[in-house]
């Protein structure tokens, strides 16, 4: 029999996790027998990692509790990488603490991927998205573009909120980058992937850790993580703003020597100085994005620092 890890990254989740633990345990009940929690606690500046200490000492009755504790706020892209790391199961299920993504997703997510060898993962994508117009308008806009751009596909409204065999983990986790796209890594090892439709519920506690502002960083991540086309942009411009001095120039030239006609100067040069200039530092601004991310890689800093790790075994 297979072993299923949940994955639960959680930062400020104080209202959350106690209900998810035994809602999963409850959808669970004689429906899936060998399963762990490996809860990932990013840095919470709340009440979390009390919570998750009671967990383990107190509720883990079936001793298949892990909590992960960062030493601070490494992102839930770190949580994750962690979480996969010290998953135990032959099948890893990424999941929120919020009770949005459902337990009982989980299990829809077992029955097709037990009803065909073939498939590799199971991920869920929501059928009908509950937020604003600006963030649903950013996010579509974010998928069209990187589909555009980048060498692997994108499917639009694809979550974290899928189950995966072993196999697929261990591709993932040699990605071992500094800067972690999930979703564009998920996508690069490739494997037989099912997308299921589902309806996300409404948070339990607390509120969403996603502003525009932080979409629109992770939006640039993606693309900077998963397309060079950033940089032939830069080419592009370059040539094209080098085009447009020398056609200047010519135009200049022929006024000046066949129709004697003096081209005021002063103000063109310095709008197209300006412009020159901006398209430059526009240019160097993109390469600079590609050599930040190179100087970060280079250094081999730790993805997260675990402060302390609760194995499944209850403290004593």
């Amino acid at each position: 029999m297979m072993k299923l890890s949940l994955i639960v990254p959680c930062y400020n989740e104080e209202g959350n996790v106690e209900k998810f633990f035994s809602e999963v345990d409850r959808v669970f009940e004689n429906k899936v027998d060998d399963y762990e929690f490996v809860f990932v606690n990013d840095g919470s500046s709340d009440q979390t990692y009390k919570k998750l200490r009671y967990i383990h000492s107190d509720l883990n009755v079936k001793n298949n509790v892990q909590v992960l504790t960062f030493s601070r706020n490494f992102g839930k892209e770190s949580a994750i990488y962690a979480g996969l790391t010290k998953a135990k199961g032959d099948l890893v299920c990424l999941i929120d603490a919020d009770l949005q993504q459902r337990p009982e997703v989980v299990l829809e997510m077992l029955d097709v991927l037990n009803s065909d060898e073939d498939i590799d993962c199971v991920t869920a994508y929501q059928k009908k998205r509950k937020e604003n117009a600006l963030i649903s308008f950013v996010k579509s806009s974010f998928y069209k573009t990187i589909n555009k751009i980048s060498d692997v596909d994108f499917v639009n409204g694809a979550s974290d909120f899928r189950l995966m065999k072993r196999p697929m983990v261990d591709a993932i986790l040699s990605m071992s980058e500094f800067h972690r796209f999930s979703k564009g890594i998920f996508s690069y090892v490739g494997f037989n992937t099912k997308y299921i439709p589902y309806v996300v519920a409404e948070r339990e506690s607390g509120e969403t850790k996603w502003s525009v502002g932080k979409l629109f960083k992770y939006a640039l991540e993606g693309i900077f993580a998963f397309s060079t086309m950033p940089l032939r942009i830069s080419t592009f411009i370059g040539l094209f703003s080098s085009c447009l001095s020398i056609i200047y120039l010519i135009v200049v030239v022929v006024q000046k020597l066949f129709f004697g006609i003096d081209v005021p100067g002063y103000a063109t040069i310095v709008t197209l100085l300006l412009l020159i200039g901006g398209l430059i530092l526009f240019c160097l601004g993109i390469i600079g994005e590609y050599l930040s991310k190179m100087y970060v890689q280079v250094k081999n800093r730790p993805i997260y620092i675990l402060k302390e790790h609760l194995d499944e075994k209850k403290d004593k």
